[in-house]
């Protein structure tokens, strides 16, 4: 059965059967750089407190955490990515399934602003500047130099959101989340936590954005 056929059953799918709607080569990555279907279900319904909450997904590559989102939930998914062709599939994707709730953006993470949004998805999506195996591909510049400011952007955005703010780091190192956010609950087998801003404090640095 084609997936596009039942679209709101995308959600209820495993990773190989899911991973079907993607072309052999995004799918041959899924394991180590696309968000598990049952992941992205826990964090999307985490992030999404009301109806029309507007959740940003920071490195969305196809596009699969935010198609799981926007199908289980009624928050609005907004996906960032650097990569045109990835952006192409993401939402190609979107508009098979007919997705209604989720878009896509082709720019650079520092180009966002975050106070247009109420909630964050972030899975590690800098680490590939560190280390030269399991690579997306050579299209973009990498370099220990765009991790950190890629970093120290999204923490200091963060940083600024209101009390209330949500946020779900996947595999990723709680250092960067800033002072203000306290975990909620995490899983140490998924690697998985949730975050939620309860106070504001100043930065500590004045590293550029």
């Amino acid at each position: 059965m084609n997936s596009f056929e039942h679209p709101d059953h995308l959600s209820e799918l495993d990773d190989d059967d899911f991973d079907l709607i993607y072309p052999l080569e995004i799918r041959d990555l899924s394991s180590i750089h696309w968000t598990p279907v049952s992941i992205a279900r826990k964090a999307a319904k985490f992030l999404v407190n009301k109806p029309g909450t507007r959740v940003l997904d920071i490195g969305c590559g196809p596009g699969k955490f935010c198609t799981v989102g926007a199908l289980v939930t009624e928050g609005q998914f907004t996906g960032v990515e650097q990569r045109e062709h990835l952006c192409d599939l993401a939402r190609l994707t979107i508009g098979k399934a007919k997705i209604s709730n989720a878009k896509i953006i082709h720019a650079n993470i520092t180009q966002i602003d975050f106070s247009n949004y109420d909630a964050f998805y972030l899975f590690n999506p800098f680490e590939e500047n560190l280390f030269a195996m399991g690579l997306i591909d050579e299209i973009v510049v990498r370099s220990d130099a765009l991790f950190e400011e890629y970093t120290v952007y999204v923490t200091n955005q963060l940083a600024r959101a209101p009390v209330g703010t949500r946020l779900v780091t996947y595999c990723g190192c709680p250092a960067d989340v800033p002072n203000g956010y306290e975990c909620q609950r995490s899983s140490i087998e998924y690697s998985l936590t949730f975050w939620e801003k309860t106070s504001h404090h100043f930065l500590e640095d004045n590293r550029p954005e």
